[in-house]
């Protein structure tokens, strides 16, 4: 039996549009098969990847069977929707390579099961394969007829474009709508799709594929927007000033991301509860309730870094950005192995040292002037002399201080720290 999960998207305000007021009712009569399409344009997701992947995970979760199509043609196109300027093409080894990484990802949202006892197993497809097949003249005769550029010009996805650009559009991203829209089509055709899901600038892309559908073969297919996923402040959630939030841990490692969710503002943090975690609507509202009752102990923020950093990246690696945390708050560096050392600490300068200085006794003056943490000795014995160095966050008081395997933290990793925040990794061989 399935759940009302259209009144479950509305109460977390992850419904923008629908194309029907009655898709709720829709819903309710059997399981629907529906999907959302994801370029493959890098070999990892990113955050704002995120909200429709939890819509096709709630979807799953109520009784329907999701697809996730990955773009292999269309990620060679490029999608217009949202951007000021074109994308870079890709290629058949970028998209297959990319997709490869995708997957994996994806896997921790979406049950992948299709055996016979599972009917909602969901599917993981490549719209490559049916469109890589068409020629040109087949594409125009069978599909380009349907479509009248008078309308697709009206599309906001294209109106966009040509009025914010002086480069105008090419004729390569304003075919995109005709390959999403006969995605839609074929997944219909061949799945049983019924139903597709995005963000908000694919309505456009979305409508042109029902109403192909409803050319072809007389049929009424369905569309859900959710809302872009933006801050209180117009901006993009899940932007850093150095990037993207990205889901692969080479990319972002699991304490920054971690981080980025524990200092999300207050304005903010309720609607990414909504969106990125499966808590009730009654454990939802107690959490921001109480967080507002005590902000400065930042409750909502943890449960949402908490909940969502063990969702994308497991348990153990929360364990880790969790202690990581406590780390970087001066806690004492002990009981950990080099891996999660090296996994902590892996954006702060770090050094290969030969172990047998261990074994003479390394000056801490010197440590710290190798590890970068210091300009000089002279920089790094006023550190020392003011307080203000630290060996696996434990005070150096002696300037003369000699640094040996007693000191090690773990295997071969050494944590140096100069004052609040400056920390350098120390590798001993």
């Amino acid at each position: 039996m399935t759940q009302d999960i259209i009144q479950e998207l509305e109460w977390r305000g992850v419904i923008h549009q629908k194309t029907d007021e009655n898709i709720g009712k829709w819903l309710l009569e059997k399981p629907r098969t529906l999907y959302v399409g994801f370029d493959p344009t890098a070999d990892s997701l990113h955050v704002g990847h995120l909200v429709q992947l939890m819509v096709l995970r709630r979807f799953q979760k109520a009784g329907h069977r999701p697809i996730a199509l990955l773009g292999g043609a269309t990620g060679m196109i490029g999608d217009p929707s949202g951007r000021n300027e074109e994308r870079n093409l890709l290629t058949i080894e970028d998209v297959r390579k990319n997709g490869e990484g995708i997957r994996k990802q994806m896997e921790r949202f979406l049950d992948f099961d299709d055996k016979d006892d599972n009917k909602n197993g969901a599917l993981l497809l490549n719209n490559y394969d049916w469109l890589g097949k068409f020629s040109y003249l087949d594409f125009l005769r069978d599909v380009g007829k349907h479509f009248s550029v008078n309308v697709m010009l009206a599309k906001d996805s294209v109106k966009n474009r040509l009025a914010q650009t002086d480069s105008g559009l090419s004729y390569t991203e304003f075919s995109y709508q005709l390959l999403q829209s006969y995605d839609f089509y074929h997944l219909h055709k061949y799945y049983g799709c019924e139903m597709q899901a995005g963000g908000s600038d694919q309505w456009g892309n979305i409508t042109a594929g029902a109403d192909l559908a409803r050319r072809l073969s007389g049929t009424q297919l369905y569309g859900l927007t959710s809302p872009l996923l933006t801050k209180s402040d117009g901006k993009k959630m899940g932007k850093t000033e150095s990037g993207a939030l990205w889901l692969d841990p080479k990319r972002t490692s699991p304490y920054q991301f971690y981080q980025y969710w524990v200092n999300l503002d207050d304005a903010d943090v309720g609607k990414a509860l909504c969106f990125f975690t499966e808590m009730s609507r009654k454990e939802t509202s107690a959490i921001i309730e109480e967080h507002f009752k005590a902000p400065e102990k930042r409750v909502a923020q943890k449960r949402l870094a908490d909940d969502f950093t063990k969702l994308i990246h497991g348990q153990e690696s929360l364990q880790i950005a969790q202690r990581a945390t406590e780390i970087f708050f001066g806690a004492e560096i002990a009981n950990l192995n080099d891996a999660q050392l090296v996994a902590i600490f892996a954006d702060v300068p770090n050094r290969e040292i030969p172990r047998a200085r261990l074994s003479e006794g390394l000056a801490a003056i010197d440590a710290f002037t190798e590890s970068g943490l210091a300009k000089s000795k002279n920089d790094a014995r006023r550190t020392l002399q003011q307080g203000g160095g630290y060996v696996n966050n434990k005070k150096i008081t002696d300037i003369d201080m000699k640094l040996t395997a007693d000191h090690l933290a773990s295997e071969t990793v050494m944590i140096l720290r100069s004052g609040k925040k400056n920390y350098a990794l120390l590798r001993f061989f």
